[in-house]
């Protein structure tokens, strides 16, 4: 069976680092030799892969974006990757990227080389040549990443598209968990309880998006919680302060219960700016969460508005804001059947799809 090293830079957590997770380990249930390096620090990823057979390396000292050209980094990833002999080395991000392309420099034996692009951006001059020429394939996670990628004739050949996926054992409805997760977070009974997840950026996550929503509603019987790195920083707070809705809104910081605390929400709001596929708003469906979003990077694949959920333009916080106002008028008929459309919608979504693609991707180079 093949031997694969999964590669992450950096601490923290996001949608890659979600995903670089699920991958790794659901290739190790799979029965394929999974491996992954990271950073020394990096103890929540080692702890959320405890009980797998993932075999865990340590090779980058984390000191920001600059931890890349750190020449001893580059020289332990290089001693693993040659001690191991592996069939596939994948590049979870970018900066991943650059590691592996510079710690497989000069090998006689190398493996065959994946890298990701998670987001539609633009790919500089220097980055396409110098980095992604030396990758075997590039896997993109969705289609609108990939027909971007080969609009600027960024190795259309090498291109496969995969799409992530979620846990669905992790991510269905509960509604048993509905009263005690609104209790928990203090959601009074004639309050609509909203959620978002994603770490505060608000750039390309867009919480100013829906904060300019929640600020034109003609009533304020609401609880906002954001949920994600820095949603409960000073900016953040000063941000909500911004729009008067201090009151309203609440930032929770990092957290491991998304599952649970999704079971609480009536509505799931998701006002990015840039994704790839928005593993966020797929976890969110698959609870039956009624979710309103826009409609950036792949998510039009899968989310159709009025069908399985609504769905606006970037920047739309007006039509954000009608969109609330209409999901909240839903009769429980209407509601039950977008909920059940959203489920549906994920099953095609699972992590076990996405890995048993990386499996034929690996059959495929392996074939030459």
């Amino acid at each position: 069976m093949f031997k694969v090293l999964n590669v992450v830079d950096g601490i923290g957590w996001c949608g890659t680092k979600e995903q670089t997770y699920l991958i790794t380990k659901y290739l190790a249930l799979k029965g394929i030799e999974s491996h992954i390096a990271l950073a020394f620090d990096y103890d929540y990823m080692v702890k959320k892969l405890e009980g797998t057979p993932v075999k865990i390396h340590f090779f980058e000292e984390h000191k920001g974006g600059i931890s890349r050209f750190n020449f001893k980094n580059i020289l332990r990833l290089r001693k693993i990757i040659k001690e191991n002999d592996y069939d596939f080395v994948i590049a979870h991000s970018s900066h991943a990227l650059d590691y592996v392309i510079m710690a497989t420099s000069f090998m006689r034996e190398k493996p065959k080389i994946i890298a990701l692009r998670r987001s539609g951006f633009k790919p500089s001059f220097l980055s396409k040549y110098f980095k992604y020429s030396k990758a075997n394939r590039i896997v993109v996670v969705s289609k609108e990443v990939g027909e971007k990628l080969k609009k600027w004739k960024f190795f259309p050949e090498r291109i496969r598209i995969i799409q992530s996926g979620i846990e669905l054992q992790r991510f269905y409805p509960r509604p048993e968990l509905r009263e005690e997760v609104r209790k928990e977070l203090g959601v009074k009974e004639n309050e609509y309880m909203f959620i978002n997840v994603a770490n505060w950026q608000p750039w390309r996550k867009g919480q100013e998006v829906i904060l300019k929503a929640l600020k034109e509603l003609p009533f304020r019987n609401f609880k906002m919680f954001f949920v994600g790195l820095d949603t409960d920083s000073e900016e953040a707070g000063e941000t909500f302060k911004k729009y008067g809705l201090e009151k309203n809104c609440m930032g929770l910081g990092f957290r491991s219960d998304i599952e649970m605390l999704l079971q609480g929400a009536d509505l799931f709001l998701f006002g990015s700016f840039s994704e790839g596929i928005a593993g966020a708003l797929l976890q969110a469906m698959a609870t039956g969460r009624i979710v309103i979003s826009t409609n950036a990077g792949g998510i039009p694949e899968y989310l159709k508005d009025g069908e399985n959920g609504f769905m606006v333009e970037v920047g739309d916080w007006r039509g954000m804001k009608e969109k609330i106002l209409k999901a909240l008028s839903l009769s429980e008929e209407e509601r039950k059947r977008i909920s059940k459309n959203a489920i549906r919608t994920v099953q095609n979504y699972s992590i076990e799809n996405t890995v048993d693609k990386y499996i034929k991707l690996f059959e495929e180079l392996k074939k030459g």
